[in-house]
């Protein structure tokens, strides 16, 4: 079968993704569909959920195209489980998972068990050890010690390590601590040696008490789990500083804002939210899953350079049938999963092409022309996004645990937004959608989430996410291991119609893949095709704040530092993320890990790096041998660390996707 005749405007790469991890094969390994066959198999099968409300199949087919015309055409795309899923017969559509860890032997275990049983499905796992009593706990029932939570932590690792993900990849784990946990110091130091917890990323539950006490320099209060009681205090300064220190090491630990994301939580009466997925941009109560999807943003400007807002529109709505479909029809690994996602009926309709989007309308990630359009494109998504809720709602019922939620009251949407319009959607229009749901109810507790797209922005030809790129121009390796210059189409258009392109400046722009330090570019072109390491730490923050405002859940997203960045300079991103009420914040500090990914070439530390102020923390970090670089285990090419984890540029390869 030639994939390439494929009668769809994907590119060669795309195809390769696609025949590599997603399309359909034989017991001999020999593909058995094209792409447009997959695309079709979704479509259909998602569009089937309509049957279970009483639709025709008329209308079923009806739904199928527009379904498969939002996908073919890469307005949207669904995340990796349901394109390879759907239709087949694991049927398992939803990426990451959140399951209770209980203080008991047979919790833990039994929890193990169930972590397994989603890794073998295919799907990611988030957990809390909030619960778990603190290391040299006496354990009435046998009258030995608890060896607390980083003690099970291994355990759970090591059985991840046992249970392979299609034979290929190993499943991926969240694991998260309460920073007034008296096992705190531990846990914030259990992956400072590269070589331990590798299935896990690891993040920080800060809360408001503990950024108070950092803010007045005083100590927070411990609290056992076990009674609820004071087990002691610690100094806000110290535990922050180490926190920020293993950040700055090695990427780990994150952070989230546990008491942001509480305050967002849809359904409190439900339960609180104590973990996250795997790569942090969905907060989720114990046995619920993500089912998510990206709309192109590149795909929703006009030739003219404007935005598409009847196109947005359009694809937004269909975005949202779509994925309350994808609940409709899931296959759910445990029955209490199952349970609680059709009570809450949570999806998470995010974007990627954001880079694109902006190079396309020139204007620069780092400004603030770009934020406010940032602002200005989640404001109406989240609008669209709610108006097609309630009318799945008026078809199909509002969410089962509507009652006692956020939006059972008057004016939630009014009073959230209120005097923070970004010019798209004004409070009297929130008001009128509070009134609407008063009415007839709303079919999903959250509609947008922001989440890593590695491998289906790769399929869309899209940039990843909300990052900026990563290269406009990189060495991409092909099959007989020689190598080609990759050209973000976008630039190399605008290259040729300005009568800049030439083969010497793409060699150039090769070496580092930004054209930041290149003579003869101007700097009108510069600020406009910015890639992830020309942006400042603030601009990274601000962009995420941006969309943060109108996300539901949260942002994926990385803030990407030079290798010479200090400790000061990681700190600062982190208060600044607070102040702009983000619920989490990833950074990743150049060269930061002793077996990291390849980057785009072997950036020298820049002169200003051996200025004195950042001496000390350079000749501190000195891990064991030399910082060896590793390549992707799929295609051999680049990785870098972005939307919360490492992502393939070439193939779309990542730990989480």
């Amino acid at each position: 079968m030639n994939l390439v005749e494929d009668k769809l405007n994907l590119s060669e790469n795309a195809i390769k993704v696609l025949e590599k991890r997603y399309l359909k094969r034989d017991n001999d390994g020999n593909c058995t569909e094209t792409p447009a066959d997959m695309f079709r198999r979704v479509a259909k099968t998602i569009a089937e959920g309509d049957l279970k409300f009483g639709k025709s199949q008329a209308d079923v087919d009806k739904l199928t195209e527009r379904f498969y015309e939002a996908i073919t055409n890469c307005y949207f795309m669904p995340n990796s489980p349901t394109l390879m899923n759907a239709g087949r017969e694991l049927g398992q559509l939803a990426a990451c998972f959140v399951l209770p860890v209980e203080d008991s032997l047979e919790g833990i275990f039994e929890t193990v068990k169930n972590t397994a049983l989603i890794h073998k499905s295919g799907g990611g796992t988030g957990f809390s050890f909030s619960r778990l009593r603190p290391k040299n706990s006496v354990v009435r029932s046998t009258m030995g010690v608890s060896s607390g939570p980083v003690s099970f932590m291994e355990v759970f690792n090591a059985a991840t390590e046992a249970v392979k993900q299609g034979g290929t990849r190993r499943g991926a784990n969240m694991g998260i601590l309460r920073v007034d946990h008296p096992d705190i110091i531990d846990f914030i130091n259990c992956k400072s040696d590269n070589n331990k917890l590798n299935n896990f990323n690891i993040s920080v539950a800060i809360t408001d008490k503990f950024m108070e006490a950092l803010k007045n320099g005083t100590d927070y209060e411990l609290i056992n789990p076990q009674n609820n009681t004071v087990a002691g205090t610690l100094s806000a300064k110290k535990v922050f500083d180490m926190i920020v220190d293993g950040a700055w090491r090695n990427g780990e630990p994150g952070i989230i804002f546990i008491d942001k994301m509480n305050s967002d939580n849809p359904t409190p009466l439900v339960g609180a939210i104590e973990s996250t997925n795997p790569c942090g941009e969905v907060p989720l109560l114990s046995y619920e899953a993500c089912n998510l999807g990206s709309i192109n943003l590149g795909k929703m400007v006009k030739a003219d350079g404007s935005v598409d807002w009847d196109l947005l529109a359009k694809t937004t709505r269909t975005a949202i049938r779509f994925l309350d479909n994808v609940i409709a029809v899931n296959n759910y690994p445990l029955p209490q999963i199952s349970e609680m996602v059709q009570n809450n009926r949570k999806i998470g309709l995010g974007v990627m092409g954001w880079a694109d989007m902006l190079m396309k309308m020139g204007i620069s990630y780092a400004s603030a022309e770009g934020t406010k359009l940032a602002g200005q494109v989640m404001e109406f998504i989240d609008y669209e996004s709610k108006c097609e809720s309630i009318e799945l709602s008026k078809e199909r019922g509002k969410f089962n645990n509507f009652k006692g939620s956020l939006y059972d009251g008057k004016n939630f949407l009014y009073n959230k937004y209120k005097g923070k319009s970004a010019g798209i959607i004004s409070d009297e229009q929130w008001k009128e959608l509070d009134s609407q749901i008063e009415k007839y109810g709303i079919r999903n507790a959250t509609t947008t989430c922001i989440a890593p797209t590695g491998t289906i922005s790769m399929i869309a030809g899209a940039s990843g996410g909300v990052e900026p790129l990563f290269g406009l121009v990189f060495s991409r390796l092909i099959m007989d291991g020689t190598e080609m210059l990759e050209i973000n189409p976008i630039f190399k258009d605008y290259a040729v119609k300005h009568g800049i392109y030439s083969e010497d400046l793409m060699k150039k722009i090769a070496v580092t893949g930004s054209i930041a330090h290149v003579e003869g570019v101007s700097e009108e072109v510069k600020k406009i095709f910015v890639t992830a390491h020309d942006v400042s730490p603030y601009w990274h923050v601000k962009m995420q704040a941006a969309f943060q405002l109108h996300t539901d859940n949260a942002v994926s997203k990385t803030v990407n530092f030079e290798e010479h960045a200090t400790r000061k300079d990681i700190e600062e991103a982190y208060v600044l993320a607070y102040e702009n009420n983000l619920k989490g914040i990833t950074v990743y500090r150049n060269n930061s890990r002793q077996f990291q990914p390849m980057n785009l070439d072997d950036k020298k530390k820049p002169e200003e790096a051996k200025a004195e102020e950042v001496k000390d923390d350079v000749e501190e970090y000195n891990p064991s041998g030399e910082v060896k670089t590793v390549t992707c285990p799929e295609c051999g090419n680049t990785i870098e660390m972005a939307e919360g984890c490492f992502i393939c540029l070439n193939c779309g390869y990542s730990g989480c996707s």
